[in-house]
């Protein structure tokens, strides 16, 4: 009876610290794609990170990614003769993603590899390499006209990706910190 008494508690404390080790908060690929992705939730993938409109540009470059978005019928252009510049101002189709025009979020689905842990600031940190793909990707931006014109987008919403993101551990899991 002894015997099985200490069998029991054995596996008891097996499985507490079995169950401890696998907490959110634990080192492991899993909580590292659940905190990369609870910071994609709210972080997307968009064309401009600070562009104000209307927008003027004589640029190239920028003229023809501005004139993707009128042909997608999300930005609206007229031209000042005088100045040789391009007027791009907000069309009513484009007011939902303007003025950042974000095309998705990512989704983490595996981790690489991980560096070994280190304390940054008093958390303990690591860098992950981690393939992703960009979700919920709009109509417009898988246009010919706008992948051509953005190709940066066009191939991070192509298929599979590869990053690099750095992880902090706090006492509810991994978080990328800001």
């Amino acid at each position: 009876m002894t015997r099985h008494r200490f069998s029991l508690a054995l596996l008891c404390i097996t499985f507490m610290f079995i169950a401890g080790c696998t907490s959110k908060s634990s080192p492991t690929k899993a909580n590292f794609i659940q905190g990369l992705n609870k910071h994609f939730e709210t972080h997307p993938e968009c064309l401009f990170s600070n562009m104000r409109f209307p927008y003027e540009t004589s640029d190239r470059k920028e003229t023809a990614q501005m004139d993707s978005l009128v042909k997608s019928q999300l930005l609206k252009m007229t031209v000042e003769p005088a100045l040789h510049v391009s007027r791009y101002t907000v069309a009513p189709a484009g007011t939902r993603y303007a003025p950042r025009f974000c095309y998705g979020h990512r989704v983490a689905d595996a981790i690489d590899s991980s560096t070994p842990l280190t304390v940054v600031n008093g958390f303990r940190q690591t860098q992950v390499t981690y393939r992703y793909t960009i979700q919920e990707v709009p109509v417009w931006a898988k246009s010919a006209d706008v992948m051509k014109a953005f190709p940066e987008m066009a191939h991070a919403i192509s298929g599979e990706s590869t990053a690099t993101a750095t992880l902090a551990q706090i006492p509810t899991g991994w978080q990328v910190p800001d």
